[in-house]
């Protein structure tokens, strides 16, 4: 089992310098790898009965294909022309290597996103990749050519665990080091078990369970953005490279920075606090980057429920809850009740079927379809299951069980909202 802890760190002036270094390193590393890369493509294509307008740099036919191995095995033989690789530690440049062919994997597997060069500044993390011991003290954290470091470790490394590789992350607000840490333990995954919600995301209400919880939407980047708009134009202003671009600029970087941090922050207490109400969840299996691409592209850019349902499957299987993923279409114009279809557009936000006469809102109506084929996809066939019984049970015996599971967890959640569901009942 492998996972990562984030911790900020606090380098002095002096290893502040050579980490900048570094990266600078590594990225000049990285474009050259890059350009050999492309010359050798190039060499490949061009035209016998033609040639490029401006040049065309030529390899002889029996160059091997600049490949990981081989670009790492150059790495040698490189430190003595450059000796500015030598300061480097060495494994940091082979994982630099790595990145870029990890890319250009990607790139054949999916069939677009070339490697790009990277400009300067746009390296912004070093990896190192072993330990021969434990570089953690309560502290510091020790790095290769680089020292003891401070660093906040505000969470104890669980017992069992050994600390594998560290990245060190320059972001606008500080530096940080995630480390990857490993055990021989492995948990269980979880099955189908216990009190079952669906839940449904969208513009309007964040979150919407079959229960009858609705979650309003926080809007991060609208609420942030009168401040964001004001750094940019005083940004623009700035003559390009001059110091007081480089510290409007760092404004701006930690501005994003702050409304990302405010998201995730949100996200994961969010995300306990769905485990806390149920055992096992159901979500839909959408690709949220065509949503994104529509009218309203900005607003779900910034609700990333992409993010969410990652953060909702990292808590809950921590947690022992199963998350499991349902086909997504149609879910809201399907009567939860009978499973007519109930065709309605986005302005319309209650559903009203004419077959059986339910009547309630519409997110919760399609998370409470969401958990109906749930439960037909993982614990049987449809024929085996009571369908109607998402809306029978979305009584007090669902919230008195809910509120009973917050006391536990009440430090994951905010006061205000123990007891705050808000219940949608057939009247019938």
């Amino acid at each position: 089992m492998i996972l990562n802890y984030t911790y900020r760190i606090y380098p002095d002036s002096n290893q502040i310098d050579q980490l900048n270094e570094w990266l600078e390193t590594c990225r000049v590393s990285y474009n050259y790898a890059l350009r050999e890369l492309k010359d050798w493509i190039a060499s490949r294509k061009c035209p016998i009965d033609r040639c490029s307008l401006e040049s065309e740099y030529i390899m002889a036919a029996n160059y091997p294909f600049p490949s990981y191995h081989q670009q790492q095995n150059n790495l040698p033989k490189a430190k003595k022309q450059f000796p500015r690789l030598k300061v480097v530690p060495s494994q940091v440049l082979q994982t630099n290597i790595r990145r870029l062919h990890d890319a250009w994997d990607f790139f054949q597997k999916r069939g677009y996103g070339f490697p790009r060069f990277k400009k300067y500044g746009q390296m912004k993390s070093l990896l190192f990749p072993q330990f021969k011991s434990n570089p953690l003290t309560d502290w510091t954290i020790q790095l290769p050519k680089l020292g003891k470091v401070q660093i906040n470790l505000h969470r104890q490394i669980p017992e069992g665990f050994v600390v594998k590789q560290a990245r060190v992350v320059k972001k606008a607000m500080g530096w940080f080091a995630v480390v990857a840490i490993e055990s021989d333990i492995e948990l269980p995954s979880p099955v189908p078990h216990g009190h079952t919600i669906g839940v449904d995301v969208g513009l309007l209400s964040y979150i919407a369970t079959s229960d009858g919880y609705t979650e309003p939407r926080p809007k991060f980047f609208k609420t942030a953005y009168s401040r964001l708009k004001v750094l940019q134009k005083r940004l623009s202003k700035k003559q390009k490279r001059g110091e007081n671009y480089e510290k409007a600029r760092i404004k701006v970087a930690k501005q994003h920075n702050h409304i990302a941090f405010k998201r995730t922050d949100y996200q994961f207490k969010l995300a306990h606090k769905l485990c806390s109400m149920a055992d096992t969840i159901f979500v839909e299996d959408c690709d949220f980057r065509i949503m994104a691409k529509g009218m309203l592209g900005k607003h779900t850019i910034d609700a990333s429920f992409g993010q969410m349902r990652t953060i909702l499957e990292y808590v809950a299987l921590k947690r022992d809850v199963f998350v499991g993923r349902v086909d997504h279409r149609g879910t809201s114009q399907t009567c939860p009740n009978c499973r007519a279809t109930v065709r309605k557009d986005l302005s319309v936000r209650l559903h009203e079927c004419s077959e059986c006469g339910y009547v309630v809102d519409r997110d919760i109506a399609s998370g409470q379809e969401i958990c109906n084929r749930g439960e037909e996809t993982y614990r049987g066939t449809p024929e085996k299951q009571e369908i109607g019984s998402q809306v029978v049970l979305s009584g007090n015996l669902v919230l008195d069980k809910w509120r009973n599971s917050t006391l536990v967890v009440r430090g994951a959640m905010l006061n205000s909202d123990i007891g705050k569901p808000t219940l949608y009942c057939d009247s019938n």
